[in-house]
């Protein structure tokens, strides 16, 4: 067995957060060569990864890269087990390069990249705990606001077309944190989620007895409030609930928005 020098084991560490143990077995099975003994201690960790990803990831954070011009801003989700994983500056410092690389990436849905894939197995080989990219999103428009609550578990991003001056990115963004809408108007609301809403009102209308006509009437109605209550534009405005959304805008338009909470899809 080839004879490992101390300070191999020292910058194989360095290089790879393992533990000393680990890193002087590694030189040891590879002869000392230190790029074969990276390669190693990646494939134990993707074993090891393997066999925590059952393991459940409610915990997390949600991190957020703006461009300096402030017209485009990616949000990303990562999971793991526990807070105390969410608090390691392991964590957290791969949770930023995350963002870092789905900012790279064009604006709408982000697939989760290999490159990303990768900072978090990096991470998980050194933590222990099992975690993954949940999603990722990048918005671009003429002017883009975002809010990230102080926990780190809950963000924010809207993009707005028009004038809009930071105070109204800051309202637009605290509402959406707060009153979480699924569509900026009535008619970005899925379908199969409307269909799913007649159905329970048309049941509970049923059991009225009424006649039909008063019926429909009855179920038109829960579903144009059903569109209100979670269409952006259509929601009564947090700090001011006698205005709607749309009567605090002025010239601007909300072009598109994303709402990212730890552990909800």
């Amino acid at each position: 067995m080839a004879e490992i020098s101390a300070a191999a084991v020292k910058t194989l560490r360095e290089e790879t957060g393992q533990g000393m143990m680990e890193c002087k077995k590694a030189l040891q099975e590879t002869g000392g060569d230190i790029s074969a003994a990276k390669d190693l201690l990646r494939k134990k960790g993707l074993m090891t990864a393997e066999k925590k990803s059952g393991r459940a990831t409610s915990e997390g954070l949600i991190v957020i890269k703006t461009s300096p011009d402030g017209a485009s801003a990616a949000m990303v989700e990562v999971q793991c087990e526990t807070d105390f994983c969410a608090r390691n500056e392991v964590f957290r410092s791969m949770a930023q390069k995350v963002a870092d690389l789905a900012f790279q990436a064009p604006p709408g849905k982000v697939e989760i990249s290999e490159a990303m894939k990768s900072a978090v197995q990096d991470a998980l080989s050194k933590i222990g705990e099992n975690m993954s990219c949940a999603r990722a999103i990048k918005i671009a428009a003429p002017r883009v606001g975002t809010y990230l609550h102080h926990n780190g578990k809950v963000g924010v991003i809207v993009g707005v077309d028009g004038p809009a001056d930071d105070q109204l990115l800051s309202d637009l963004c605290m509402h959406v944190a707060f009153a979480d809408p699924i569509g900026i108007s009535p008619s970005d609301i899925p379908a199969d989620l409307v269909a799913k809403e007649r159905e329970i009102a048309k049941a509970q209308a049923a059991e009225s007895g009424k006649p039909a006509a008063i019926i429909d009437k009855m179920v038109e109605g829960k579903v144009a409030k059903f569109l209100a209550a979670n269409a952006l534009l259509e929601q009564p405005f947090v700090r001011d609930d006698k205005k709607k959304v749309k009567n605090i805008l002025g010239g601007a338009k909300v072009t598109a928005f994303a709402r990212f909470a730890v552990g909800q899809s």
